[in-house]
């Protein structure tokens, strides 16, 4: 395993970074037990840190038995630590800041497990892992999205779990949680992740706003473009609102991408990039008239990923492209419980398009299993402890999050109309491109939409030059042709 070492630019935090160097270098027997660490100041200049991490990763140390601290004296590795068997294995493990992940894996964590976890911005998740795989310090297990899963199992970094427990993969993972999902933590026909909670993409609404006007909630295009002309008249300036470009990052993809299934268009299928349609160009020349008439901000193309959901919140929205994974934040926007959430806002399918109908695109959250991992065998039993269906139900009825499994919808259904809802919507659900180079291609699609956005490129250009470049990435050919002549949506 390669040696660690302390980088002040990783978005680790330092103290967290030493503490786990230290104890590394205890277990290969650089510090045996009853041998003196350095002083806080010698660790100061061999890391080139200041005091203040270096003080806590000691502090941490001494209050977890694994050092001594003696005034006058220095730090002693704690002669009556070190590991044996029988001890309880330590899985290090990185979640997402934002979300319930911490504390849903410490709840279900077993007695016979001590877990450490490190919580990092999800924005930064991606380049935390990748860098850690680099370093070999990759974790026991991390939370994942699962457009991850092709691009970390080809590269090598996670293990197979049906290497890990066949039987559990085959008995409980692929007969109670939803097809959709199993398939999205697969690589070339093996299981590389489980689902730790499913998402679905929609739009948010304001019962207020539409009740005063006696509207419903909108199910096509033209009937979401009425209901925000309404809503615009009696003053509300950007009625709808999403993020819309590139620092909207893959939750401007996650939308866009259910949108365009609305439309029955898609940017892969078949063995080619099919991107490059009429429908298509109807999906971005509709956002495109929006934001003409007023009803979209041209701003949103700067909204950072959670952006629309707050100005909802606000009362400066009446519409929200985004997804079910936001229920937690929206709440705490408004001041309610995730329980009460229902009374104040909506959620729905993407309204449908004139040559689709609503619909939306599944996402997950999964549990991964590096190769680098310390203790796998101990990582996939707290993993299946994890995803119980009790654990999973539990923290759905307290967070409105979707259960990935059958057995668990079903318990925290009875409990939560939220739920019932979003696992009604998981039926016309789309997923996305299943592809080691996903990223790159998430990141065309948010050009994409800016482009025509900001009016740098007509949709139908637009259209033809993303699917252009996702063929050049992919390998795949690209079929069918915009075109220049290709009509937008209709007008109503």
């Amino acid at each position: 395993m390669v040696a660690m070492s302390i980088d002040p630019q990783r978005p680790i935090p330092l103290y967290f970074q030493l503490k786990t160097l230290l104890l590394e270098e205890m277990l290969r027997g650089r510090y045996r037990p009853g041998d003196r660490l350095p002083t806080e100041h010698e660790l100061c200049e061999r890391h080139g840190i200041s005091r203040t991490p270096v003080t806590r990763a000691l502090s941490e140390l001494a209050e977890e038995g694994v050092v001594l601290r003696h005034r006058g004296r220095g730090t002693f590795v704690n002669p009556h630590w070190a590991p044996r068997p029988g001890d309880r294995p330590e899985l290090r493990i990185v979640v997402p800041q934002e979300g319930p992940w911490e504390a849903m894996v410490r709840q279900a964590a077993p007695d016979d497990l001590a877990v450490n976890i490190v919580a990092v911005p999800r924005a930064e998740l991606h380049h935390v892992l990748t860098h850690a795989v680099a370093e070999g310090q990759a974790p026991d297990l991390a939370v994942l999205d699962s457009v991850w899963v092709p691009e970390f199992a080809a590269a090598g970094f996670l293990h197979m779990l049906d290497d890990l427990d066949r039987d559990w993969v085959r008995s409980e993972y692929e007969t109670d949680f939803l097809e959709p999902l199993v398939t999205a933590t697969r690589y070339e026909g093996r299981t590389f992740a489980v689902s730790a909670v499913a998402d679905v993409a929609g739009v948010w609404y304001r019962r207020r706003e539409l009740a005063a006007r006696g509207l419903d909630p909108p199910s096509t295009w033209n009937e979401l473009r009425v209901a925000a002309r309404a809503i615009a008249a009696d003053g509300m300036p950007h009625p709808v609102v999403m993020p819309a470009g590139s620092r909207g990052g893959e939750t401007t993809a996650y939308c866009l991408i259910a949108l365009l299934a609305s439309n029955g268009a898609s940017v892969l299928g078949s063995g080619a990039v099919t991107l490059d349609s009429r429908a298509t160009v109807q999906a971005l020349g509709f956002l495109h008239q929006l934001l003409d008439e007023g009803l979209l901000p041209a701003e949103a193309v700067s909204y950072a990923w959670n952006r629309s959901v707050r100005l909802l919140a606000q009362g400066q929205a009446a519409f929200s492209f985004g997804g079910s994974y936001e229920v937690q934040g929206l709440a705490e926007a408004l001041g309610v419980d995730v329980r009460d959430l229902f009374e104040h806002v909506g959620f729905m399918a993407v309204p449908g398009g004139p040559e689709g109908g609503a619909s939306s695109l599944i996402g997950t959250m999964v549990y991964g299993i590096f190769r680098q991992a310390a203790q796998p065998k101990a990582a996939m039993r707290l993993l299946e402890h994890v995803v119980a269906p009790d654990t999973l139900a539990r923290i759905s009825y307290t967070t409105g999050r979707i259960p990935p499994r059958r057995s668990a919808i079903a318990l925290a259904a009875q409990d939560s109309q939220f739920v019932s809802l979003t696992a009604g919507i998981l039926g016309r659900a789309v997923t996305r491109p299943a592809t080691p180079l996903y990223p790159r291609v998430s990141a065309q699609l948010q050009t994409m939409l800016e482009a025509v956005l900001t009016g740098r490129l007509s949709p139908a250009a637009a259209t033809r030059r993303a699917a252009e470049m996702i063929g050049a990435i992919t390998g795949l050919p690209v079929l069918g042709e915009a075109g220049a002549g290709a009509a937008p949506a209709p007008a109503g």
